[in-house]
């Protein structure tokens, strides 16, 4: 993302994944730690898509070091695509070589990624359980993404050809769960990812239910 990015690999079940951390600036304790999954590895899914970036950077403004990964077989990371399974492994690897013991583990991705990161979250042990989930443009039409906590922030295109906002609607739902809509936009936000960028700041600002008394 910049010169301070630290670039490092993690042992992962079908070999070592690639994964690019940066942190908050110098002197900011990190808030926790903020791991992002990349879209659908098999058509150009990479840790380096720009929506990936955008949320990393929002995540390193509020604070958290932001973790990018490459799912097996993508880059340098080792391994072959695994249909999704395999994906949700490597996702939990990269959590537990990078979340910091008493911090918050925060869990978002686009698209394809969104059936990883919900899969991943329902896997977590109760204790060791996510904070937040940021789903942006999840990929409802194509993987079936497990139901998710109710603070889960889902942000989806109202113009997405790639998974109809319809099939976001259907899956959220049964959960009652709310979806932020931006108006106008595609699949991958062409000319929005700053507003995008303030979505997911504003809803991630302070800590799930840190306003109730």
């Amino acid at each position: 993302m910049n010169a301070a990015t630290q670039r490092l690999m993690v042992a992962g079940p079908a070999g070592d994944i690639a994964c690019a951390v940066d942190a908050p600036a110098a002197g900011v304790a990190p808030r926790g730690v903020a791991v992002v999954c990349h879209p659908h590895p098999q058509h150009g899914g990479t840790m380096d898509n720009k929506v990936v970036m955008t949320l990393a950077r929002a995540f390193v403004a509020l604070g958290y070091a932001s973790v990018r990964f490459n799912f097996r077989g993508v880059g340098t990371s080792q391994g072959r695509w695994d249909e999704g399974r395999g994906e949700v492994d490597d996702a939990l690897a990269v959590v537990q070589a990078q979340r910091v013991a008493g911090r918050p583990l925060l869990l978002a991705s686009f698209s394809f990624g969104g059936f990883v990161a919900s899969q991943a979250a329902a896997r977590l042990a109760p204790e060791a359980a996510a904070e937040r989930l940021v789903l942006v443009g999840p990929a409802t039409s194509r993987f079936p993404l497990a139901a998710v906590p109710a603070d889960t922030l889902v942000v989806h295109g109202e113009l997405d050809d790639v998974v109809p906002l319809a099939s976001v609607f259907d899956w959220a739902r049964p959960q009652a769960l709310p979806v932020t809509v931006l108006p106008g936009a595609g699949h991958f936000f062409h000319g929005q990812l700053s507003v995008l960028k303030q979505i997911v700041l504003a809803a991630c600002v302070h800590p799930p239910h840190a306003h109730k008394p």
